[in-house]
């Protein structure tokens, strides 16, 4: 299903949490990538399609340092093949003991016009992808290269990362709480969804900031639902 940029201005503007909320009522509860933060936590918000790369236990016969001299490495393919606009999340099995990728990577996904970059393991040159204003979220620093734990295999097949199920086009969306996974076929409804409940959400903390008390206005009774008619008109003046 295409991806369109107002559904990724919309959630570029809510937060993971009303995401979660949402998808809830859908009855999607897994949907949130556990044990991973945001390298530079001034990087921007992180929307995007999700495209990906699966990485399984290394073997020394295979995953040793001539590896990256062929073109055919699936992590190096990642990083070139990966289309703009689009978020790399990588399935490194939580395991952070050998770094999913390094600075120079990242920062060609930067160049690349790539929206952000996502791993359930670890980044190596973490101090040089924190100067990078390029959302990249990890669990850990790890500065081993990944040749000592990973192997890289597939590109663009779905994949487990923290535990989520991630498949290629699902909707990444990541802020300085975390990063949600959206499936690709509801997007659209999701995203438009989770604005309207951040608007109705910006109008409760308004009055809760004044001293109001949370019953009947959070959730809204009728009188809360009528006055945030109320306020929304007044704003949009």
């Amino acid at each position: 299903m295409q991806f369109s940029e107002a559904t990724r201005e919309k959630l570029k503007a809510v937060s993971t949490a009303t995401l979660t909320t949402v998808l809830l009522k859908r009855g999607l509860r897994n949907v949130f990538i556990r044990g991973i933060h945001k390298i530079n936590p001034s990087a921007p918000r992180m929307v995007g399609p999700a495209f990906t790369l699966r990485y399984i236990p290394a073997r020394e016969d295979l995953d040793h340092v001539g590896a990256f001299n062929d073109r055919g490495h699936p992590q190096r393919r990642a990083v070139e093949e990966c289309p703009e606009g689009h978020v790399l999340v990588m399935d490194s099995r939580k395991d952070a003991s050998a770094a999913s990728a390094g600075g120079i990577l990242v920062t060609r996904l930067w160049m690349r016009g790539i929206a952000g970059v996502v791993t359930d393991g670890g980044f190596r040159d973490t101090p040089d992808i924190a100067n990078l204003p390029f959302p990249a979220y990890h669990s850990a620093p790890s500065a081993p290269t990944n040749l000592i734990r990973h192997h890289a295999l597939d590109i663009n097949q779905p994949i487990g990362c923290g535990d989520v199920p991630v498949y290629p086009g699902d909707v990444i969306v990541g802020d300085d709480e975390g990063v949600v996974v959206i499936p690709a076929a509801i997007a659209g409804e999701v995203a438009g969804e989770a604005f309207e409940q951040t608007v109705f959400e910006d109008f409760v903390e308004e009055r809760v900031r004044e001293g109001r008390g949370i019953f009947g206005l959070y959730p809204p009774g009728p009188e809360a639902q009528a006055e945030f008619l109320r306020w929304r008109e007044e704003k949009r003046r």
